[in-house]
């Protein structure tokens, strides 16, 4: 029998520090409050919160394996559910329906340990047995999941007892413990059969199912046998969806909502300037891109890709189309707070000779495509796009700009057209999001964009527990990603939201939308 490996126990709340031996600490930056800020007295519970978000659609499905949008991420993964563990407020991965994991020595090994008492919305108790369906909804030659390529390095997930599950992997990963936090990866009940009920909208979250419309609004009722004491603090809340900006906006002016995401940046001084109101801006893993069907002329022409790359003047989209509100990207999707994050040379100024160079190396000497966007692909897409139009009409390219309605736009353009606006909230790790959107068989790779080297390096990446070995791979992966990938990667984008000074909060977090997707736990009413 081969010798087990050793067990590692971590601490409550770790972090990248502590498992890897030490690198740079991650940049931190809380919500930044335009104005004066309201000094809120302690969190306590009572009242109700309306939030407005903006990408709903009438397909959206109570099956996490589904979850997409920020609507289903937030007004579901975050506020109906939990997973092992959760993204805290300083990007660590806390235990939240687990109470401490441990990890074996080659990393390959993590055996999580449920706390006492955990009990669905139903009064069922939580089980290991949970756990394990939940993981397994996920997993398989056949599943169609969101999670699916997170969850490919799961050889086995069993349960030793009713509080113990252990996953082996079929390689080291030392990023696990912020996989798991993946609201995907949300438990739900298990069923005689070994599948999970998702359909019923019982599971463990802070709040409990009341009503859900899909396309519509969701709405909740607080859980009394929530697992963390105190929380949540609103009695109930409601998720609406109001996909038009102005409408939105309207609505907050009017007090029919408590908060809105993505508030216009237009409108941020009219905003700003109304009694009760305040803005948010969180720079959070938050990116947005024109994306390529690398599989689709002309874009499998890397000489092509790179032409495009070079005809779009990011600094002019920066300050026009977002008025500043962002940061300028150079063709990497890693945000600058992630680890192991670079920036990658040349940088890809905007330079029509040079895009009129590699044109001419791909055996061209004018270019013409379409770029579908709306408003819906990400905040000011199209005024965005139509800057791109203008700057690569000076390489030779001319840039169809096809508006896109907003309804249906992640179903009916996104990973159906060749040349798309994406709005990506970001994942909290470089091997998330290389997994999940850039590897081959990644399951939103909507470039198509497959590289054997990059594969390659993903694998020796995540079992690699040396800070510096995995620095040098995860550069040579953002290189190979800004010189042949097919996502102009623009801008970096704050998470910019507009709120009513009656709604208290804490730092916000400062990975994923909406407080990493848990306003309606952390929020209370002022």
């Amino acid at each position: 029998m081969p010798k087990t490996p050793s067990l590692q126990t971590l601490p409550s709340a770790v972090t990248r520090r502590q498992i890897l031996g030490g690198f740079g600490a991650m940049a931190l930056s809380a919500g930044l409050l335009t104005g004066p800020r309201t000094l809120h007295a302690a969190p306590a519970q009572g009242g109700s919160a309306r939030f407005a978000i903006n990408d709903g659609a009438q397909t959206d499905s109570l099956d996490p394996a589904t979850w997409q949008s920020s609507f289903t991420q937030v007004a579901y993964g975050g506020t109906l559910c939990n997973a092992l563990t959760e993204l805290a407020v300083d990007g660590s991965a806390a235990p939240d329906l687990a109470e401490r994991y441990e990890h074996s020595d080659d990393l390959a090994r993590w055996t999580f340990t449920l706390r006492e008492g955990l009990s669905f919305h139903d009064g069922r108790p939580v089980s290991a047995a949970d756990v394990v369906a939940s993981f397994r909804h996920h997993m398989g030659p056949d599943s169609t999941s969101a999670a699916k390529a997170t969850v490919d390095t799961i050889t086995d997930v069993s349960a030793t007892d009713d509080r113990t599950v252990v996953f082996t992997l079929s390689g080291g990963n030392a990023d696990f413990p912020w996989l798991v936090a993946d609201v995907h990866l949300s438990v739900f009940p298990a069923k005689a059969d070994g599948s999970i009920d998702w359909a019923s909208g019982v599971a463990t979250g802070p709040y409990k199912l009341d009503k859900n419309t899909p396309g519509e609004s969701v709405s909740y009722s607080r859980n009394p046998a929530y697992h963390k004491p105190g929380q949540p603090y609103f009695d109930t809340v409601e998720f609406i969806n109001i996909i038009d900006v102005t409408a939105r906006t309207n609505a907050l002016m009017t007090g029919e909502i408590d908060y809105m995401v993505d508030a216009d940046m237009k409108t941020l001084p009219l905003l700003s300037r109304k009694p009760g109101l305040e803005i948010s801006k969180v720079a959070g893993l938050r990116h947005f891109t024109f994306s390529m069907n690398t599989e689709a002329a002309p874009f499998d022409n890397p000489n092509v890709r790179l032409a495009l790359k070079y005809a779009i003047d990011r600094e002019t989209i920066v300050k026009k189309a977002f008025l500043g509100n962002a940061k300028v990207a150079d063709d990497d999707p890693l945000a600058p707070q992630i680890p192991f994050a670079i920036t990658p040379e040349p940088v890809h100024a905007y330079n029509p000779d040079t895009a009129k160079d590699y044109l001419a190396k791909a055996g061209l000497e004018t270019l013409k495509v379409d770029l579908s966007v709306a408003e819906s692909a990400f905040p000011n897409a199209i005024d965005a796009a139509l800057l791109f139009k203008d700057s690569a009409a000076a390489a030779g390219i001319e840039i169809n700009v096809v508006r896109e309605p907003d309804d249906g736009y992640w179903d009916n353009v996104w990973m159906v057209k060749d040349f798309v606006g994406v709005d990506w909230l970001g994942k909290p790790t470089a091997d998330a999001l290389f997994t999940t959107v850039y590897a081959s068989t990644g399951p939103w790779n909507d470039t198509r964009w497959k590289n054997a080297r990059f594969d390659q390096l993903l694998i020796e990446g995540r079992a690699e527990g040396d800070p510096d070995k995995r620095q040098k791979i995860y550069a040579e992966m953002q290189q190979l990603l800004h010189d042949d990938g097919g996502a102009i990667v623009l801008a970096y984008a704050y998470f910019i939201d507009a709120l009513s000074k009656d709604i208290a909060h804490g730092p916000i977090g400062n990975m994923l939308q909406c407080d990493n997707f848990r306003m309606a736990e952390r929020w209370w009413r002022a």
